[in-house]
């Protein structure tokens, strides 16, 4: 049976636990004769209060042994200390794989653990873990990184797709796909999938925005000019480029650019079409249209996202 332990600090967030532990406890009802050996790991042991206010009960972590260890998030202030540190960097030294939740991930990079890797965390501090971490490598759009036998995850909900991940890893599709089912959540979001998409990056508070950003979502494959997606509003086109940039803080061209991206990029994880192909696709004129739109977007061109999707579909 494979050993999981979860380490928790003072004001560790209750979802940040409660959703991989449920994942992993849910996968024991898959696997004849028990998939996972679960145990909440502290500094000291004790009560472990959150930042909910409510107490977990969790054992020491010295001389317990692990295949396993999760290191889940919290305020970021316990992670300093010099005893989670230490924790930290002895179960790294005695386990196989670990892994982080939301901000778990400053507590590995604080011990070292993520030095010259590959990592992400929630995308409101990711920023400040590559300022605080300068050699990892923080890839703030993911909802969960795999470098070798240290994965981390974006916040939140993000520890659930992290543990299906690992769970896919320990015993295969179709458990992943069972315990996704009995949770009631996707079978799954792939690591690289954007923490938030652009849909709701945008966040219009306007209908007749919102309208305009569906349709063009809906029909990305043909052109979308302003006169368009204004018509689409129910808009004179000077008042709906007026509105536009004053809800999304873009423009309507911007904003088609960024959808079509999005799509692209689910289509480059997800499968095997030719990039001319799905450039075409999701509305862009030519390949080298769209691999401008990637550089400006995300850094890189569409080739590293079909090279980052390949590598996790062989994890």
């Amino acid at each position: 049976m494979h050993r999981i332990g979860l380490f928790i600090c003072p004001n560790h967030q209750t979802l940040d636990l409660a959703g991989p532990l449920g994942a992993f406890e849910k996968t024991n009802g898959f696997v004849e004769g028990g998939a996972y050996h679960l145990a909440v790991i502290s500094e000291f042991g004790g009560d472990v209060f959150g930042s909910s206010g409510v107490p977990i009960q969790t054992q020491p972590f010295h001389n317990l042994e692990f295949d396993t260890v999760v290191f889940v998030g919290g305020d970021i202030g316990p992670f300093q200390e010099p005893g989670a540190i230490a924790a930290a960097k002895d179960l790294a030294m005695r386990t196989a794989r670990v892994a982080s939740v939301c901000t778990g991930a400053f507590l590995l990079a604080e011990a070292g653990l993520l030095d010259g890797r590959r990592a992400t965390t929630h995308w409101r501090l990711a920023p400040e873990l590559q300022k605080r971490y300068p050699l990892v490598r923080v890839e703030a759009d993911r909802i969960f990184v795999s470098d070798k036998n240290i994965w981390t995850s974006a916040g939140i909900s993000a520890g659930i797709d992290l543990a299906l991940a690992l769970i896919e890893a320990d015993f295969g599709t179709e458990v992943a796909r069972e315990v996704a089912r009995e949770l009631v959540v996707p079978y799954r979001r792939s690591g690289g999938q954007s923490q938030f998409s652009a849909m709701s990056q945008m966040e219009p508070d306007s209908d007749r925005i919102r309208m305009a950003l569906a349709f063009a979502r809906d029909h990305l494959v043909e052109p979308l000019p302003i006169e368009r997606l204004a018509e689409a509003a129910r808009l004179s086109v000077r008042q709906f480029g007026r509105a536009f940039r004053r809800q999304t803080g873009e423009t309507p061209a911007k904003a088609v650019e960024r959808l079509r991206v999005e799509a692209a990029c689910i289509r480059l994880r997800s499968g095997s079409e030719p990039i001319e192909q799905i450039a075409k696709a999701v509305g862009f004129t030519d390949p080298e249209r769209m691999r401008r739109a990637f550089v400006k977007l995300h850094g890189h061109p569409p080739q590293a996202v079909r090279r980052a999707g390949r590598q996790e579909n062989a994890i």
